[in-house]
């Protein structure tokens, strides 16, 4: 069985986090294993209150597992403050420079809570331009560029790895999801808006779904395109566990 390890914060929620995370590896047959950054009190309506672990707690959890388990790909998630990130992009240089990151830069949540101060996006900033991959939507893609969302683009395109865009923040019928390969290559998988949101925890599960299939050595565009089908499957069974947002519905089955 791969291992693929999450650094990201908690959600008491159940929807979004370390808690998705979870479920999402378990439907891709991998197992899960995890470095918390943050415990926060939320719920399907919003974020009542983010509590950050020491930096060096994090990077304690991140050796006990890189001491043991064989980890094929790392999902690194909400980071909360910048000497987290800076000490979590530490610990990845050391220890897990030979599989892939999967950066899901958390800074605002559904309910449009900001998770990260202005230092701590810096350090988030670092940390992509290192890692393999990044999944920003796209008013995160926007933060990180220091830019308009228009100029999205021209900025994924100067980012060392692999970047993929979210579309589901953006108006219309249609989500357009986009990838832009570390080589050059690009991709734009359009489909239509499935209706019943917001939705809680999509970008979570999105980059988790991406971890799993790259652990378990698929391509990477085959990657993009499984991560984007397991995530809309789960939004087309979504269900409603409390009276705001709503959350990926439960697959019968492995994916992978």
């Amino acid at each position: 069985m791969r291992t693929v390890l999450v650094v990201a914060g908690s959600d008491s929620g159940g929807g979004a986090g370390i808690q998705a995370d979870l479920v999402c590896l378990r439907d891709h047959g991998v197992h899960g294993a995890t470095a918390i950054t943050a415990v926060t009190a939320q719920h399907t309506r919003g974020v009542v209150r983010v509590d950050a672990l020491e930096p060096d707690v994090v990077v304690a959890q991140i050796d006990a597992v890189l001491d043991d388990l064989e980890v094929a790909a790392v999902k690194v998630g909400m980071l909360a403050t910048a000497p987290i990130a800076r000490a979590v992009h530490g610990a990845l240089r050391r220890r897990a420079r030979g599989v892939p990151w999967v950066v899901d830069p958390v800074m605002v949540s559904t309910s449009g809570h900001r998770l990260l101060d202005e230092e701590a996006i810096m350090a988030v900033r670092a940390l992509v331009d290192d890692a393999d991959w990044c999944t920003p939507n796209l008013p995160e893609a926007a933060v990180l560029a220091g830019a308009s969302q228009v100029e999205v683009e021209a900025w994924a395109r100067r980012v060392p790895g692999n970047v993929v865009v979210t579309g589901g923040d953006a108006d219309g019928a249609d989500v357009v999801d986009r990838w832009f390969g570390a080589g050059g290559a690009s991709r734009a998988w359009v489909h239509p808006r499935i209706a019943g949101g917001p939705f809680h925890g999509t970008g979570c599960t999105f980059a988790s779904a991406l971890a799993a299939r790259l652990a378990c050595g698929e391509a990477p565009e085959d990657a993009v395109a499984a991560a984007i089908d397991y995530v809309r499957r789960r939004l087309s069974a979504s269900v409603a566990v409390g009276t705001g947002a709503r959350i990926g519905g439960r697959l019968g089955g492995a994916t992978v």
